[in-house]
Order: structure tokens, then sequence, then C-alpha cells
């Protein structure tokens, strides 16, 4: 079963968390197999998607945050767009669209970035969202400060959670067609929350980070996780292995009915709306040439069918039959 482990170093300022996805995971790859149209994921996307899936467990799981985290990789390879929402209690869902073939051992530059042009979003949509209120956003480039290609995802993380939290942070990330796991260690605030705060100018902020001993020596432990561990053993054993001279505290774990899974929040209502912005005379365009309206979900793959009465009913206000009008 999925699960994420939330831990503390006793006495020092670091924090960690562990996440294995593996019916959730599993659940996400089948849909997109069953796919007819589009198949199942090439090799190199399921990694990054895996990786990504992980990586988004994690970061929501680090903030106290009452809505969905949305993270998207963009850009100009033949891996279009790659994206994963977590929402606050760890439902998931993920799917990637392809626009031209994936070599299964190709690195992350080949698929997103091959001009420098990729980008990875991160969104944080309030489930509050107030009257005019908009979704927090942060974007950053798969290339470091030397404008050189970045080929792991968990560098780019690294980087942006350095720049939207001030917090130093190591990002261990794996996945096959089994396992998405990760691991994520982050230096807490010297001075506790008054580092964000703004009680410590941003000057003796700047020179705070990385000037922990104890997270240089928790960090490099961290960076000899290998890959094949991470997706192989389990969370107790993990950190038995790179931390068995550090003091951990671990919290309650999110498994079993708390554990992350697969969810989709699609529905024919939504849906509905979707074709009510198209306008009727684009919807009924569309009827006119092919019958009816026929709409997959990008994440579960179930269909969302209207035919002329349905969509007819879009507009004019008259209730559709919802549990007549999708399949599977």
């Amino acid at each position: 079963m999925s699960e994420l482990h939330k831990f503390l170093f006793d006495g020092l300022p670091v924090r960690g968390m562990v996440v294995r996805l593996t019916d959730a995971w599993q659940d996400i790859l089948a849909r997109r197999a069953a796919n007819t149209e589009s198949g199942a994921y090439p090799a190199a996307v399921t990694h990054l998607l895996g990786e990504m899936a992980a990586a988004s467990v994690l970061m929501q799981g680090n903030i106290k945050f009452n809505g969905a985290l949305v993270l998207q990789i963009m850009g100009d390879g033949p891996l279009k767009l790659a994206v994963v929402e977590v929402q606050p209690d760890f439902s998931l869902r993920a799917t990637a669209t392809l626009i031209g073939e994936i070599a299964p051992d190709a690195p992350l530059s080949h698929m997103v970035n091959v001009n420098n042009q990729g980008r990875c979003a991160i969104t944080l949509d309030p489930l509050d969202r107030l009257p005019g209120q908009q979704p927090y956003q942060g974007v950053v480039p798969l290339f470091d400060d030397h404008n050189q290609k970045i080929e792991h995802i968990a560098e780019v993380l690294e980087h942006y959670m350095l720049q939207s939290e001030q917090l130093d942070t190591v990002m261990v990330l794996a996945a096959n067609d089994q396992v998405a796991a990760g691991l994520l260690i982050q230096r807490l605030p010297v001075e506790g929350d008054g580092n964000l705060a703004g009680q410590v100018d941003s000057v003796t902020r700047e020179a705070m980070l990385g000037r922990s001993e104890d997270y240089k020596r928790i960090s490099i432990l961290t960076q000899s996780l290998k890959r094949d561990e991470l997706l192989t053993l389990d969370v107790e054993t993990i950190l038995r292995r790179l931390f068995w001279e550090e003091p951990i505290l671990m919290f309650e774990p999110h498994a079993g009915e708390t554990a992350p899974k697969f969810a989709c929040r699609c529905s024919r209502e939504r849906v509905s709306q979707m074709i009510r912005s198209l306008g009727v005379e684009e919807t009924e365009s569309i009827i006119a040439e092919q019958g009816q309206i026929e709409v997959a979900c990008e994440f579960c793959g179930q269909q969302y069918r209207y035919d002329p009465i349905d969509a007819a009913g879009i507009f004019t206000g008259l209730s559709t039959d919802v549990s007549g009008g999708s399949v599977h």
C-alpha cells in the first residue's frame, strides 16, 4: 500500500519525509495503458511522471495548505506536458501529453527541454478561494544558473523550494512501473519562524542558508541513497541504513485510509461547463459533424458522451442523464 512518513531529527534543525506510491501509482499507469488511443507511457515518461508524483506528495505534505498542489512540466520536446495534482488529503492524479516518439532512456532535456525553453510550474490552488483570488504559481526554468540543462526533476524542485521557502532542501526521487518513491530532507529555520516572517533581514537570512553543519552532514547521507534502494527497500530500512547514528522522531504515518491514493475530480457537470464555454454555435457545429460530443478525461480515462438532446440541454437549462451519459 502507498504510504507517507514524516520525521524530525531530534534536537536538530532538520526534518524529512519519505513517500512510497504503489497501488496509487499502479492505478494511474493501468488507466493510461487501458486507453486504446494512446496506450501505455514510454518508459522514460513513466519514470519522469512517477518522480513528479512522488515529489508532489512530498511537497503537499511539506506545507499547511487547504488546496490542490499542481506540478507541471512543459516545454519544446516530444513530451508536451506532464501534470500531477495532489489534494490536501493526498488524493492524486497524473497525466502526460505526448506529441512525438520518446526513447526508453530519454533524459529530461530530450523530452521537454530541447532548446532550453522548458519550464516547471508549481501551482497552489485554494479550495476556499475568495472572490477574485487567483491561485499562487511559481515557475522555474529547466536550466541552472550557468544556463546548463538540468536532467533531474529533483534538482529543479530543490531550486524552486530554495527560492520559494528560503530553505535548503535535498530530494531523492525514483520511479518504475510498480513504485514511485521519494525522500525529502529540509533544513529548518535556525531562528524558528522568524526567518520567514521578516524578523531577520534578508542579508542575514541568506548568510544562514547552508551553514548548519547538522544539515550538511544529513544531506550528504541523503544523497548517498541509490535509486534501486529507494524503489525496493521499505521506509524503516532506508532510514536505518542512512541515518543509523542520527536521533529520529517519527510521526504517525499516512497509511491505510489516510494514505496517498488515486482519485479524479472529473464529472459530467464539469464537462458540461466546458462545453457551455464553447458556445452554442461551436457545439452545434461539432454535433453536425460528428453526431455527438465525446470527451475523455485525460487523468482517469472516463468518457462523457452527449447526443444532440444532451448538448441542447446544456444551453436550455434542462438536466441530462447523469448516470447514463458517461461510460468507462
